[in-house]
């Protein structure tokens, strides 16, 4: 064998055994470069839902806001509503009772006293003006000192008859009924007259 073939022959088998370690680098370069690859789809992917979760909060800031702004709003309005309706009625009460005719009557019960109210029937000028069936709330703010308008109305100067009926339970559990007949003098201006119960069968009236 010449010296040429013998250089042709030692070459390629050199060539023939450096080409698997190249492949296996090549191959190796390749994974990582994929790899590379694929950790930077999955930066990119967390970075695009960072961003989509600050878009949404940032949806969500303004509409809590604008929510709590129409809230506010409502209960201005609720307010604004309510105060004008107290204005009107204390108009209305004006117009239908003038200060020259007015007469109201109150009923309160003296502190102390234990006995079920049921119920309190009011008659002026012979006419039944109120009659009130009584709540166990009403009861017990009446119990603790409140006082009830329980009618409002006109009358002219003058003497008129008020007869006023008490039903309850005493507090033995017993039912009772008591009357009394007094007068009420009108004068001048409103006139407002107190009912006080003070007792199971003690009915008393006074100015205020």
């Amino acid at each position: 064998m010449s010296k040429v073939l013998k250089v042709i022959v030692v070459g390629i088998s050199v060539l023939l055994l450096t080409l698997p370690a190249y492949a296996q680098e090549a191959a190796g370069e390749q994974g990582t470069q994929e790899a590379a690859q694929a950790e930077v789809k999955q930066e990119a992917a967390k970075v695009e839902v960072t961003q989509e979760r600050a878009k949404a909060e940032g949806k969500q800031e303004p509409a809590k806001e604008q929510t709590k702004g129409l809230d506010e709003q409502v209960q201005e309005i609720k307010a604004d509503v309510l105060s004008i309706a107290t204005q009107l009625n204390r108009l209305e009460e004006k117009l239908l009772y003038p200060s020259d005719t007015q007469v109201a009557i109150f009923v309160s019960l003296e502190g102390g006293e234990k006995f079920r109210l049921d119920a309190v029937d009011v008659e002026l000028d012979g006419k039944q003006v109120a009659h009130h069936l009584y709540t166990f709330k009403e009861i017990e703010a009446l119990q603790k000192g409140g006082v009830q308008r329980i009618h409002v109305g006109n009358v002219k100067t003058g003497e008129h008859p008020l007869h006023v009926t008490v039903l309850g339970k005493t507090d033995g559990g017993a039912d009772f009924r008591s009357e009394e007949n007094f007068k009420v003098a009108k004068g001048i201006g409103p006139k407002l007259v107190g009912v006080v119960l003070t007792g199971s069968k003690t009915i008393t009236v006074k100015d205020w």
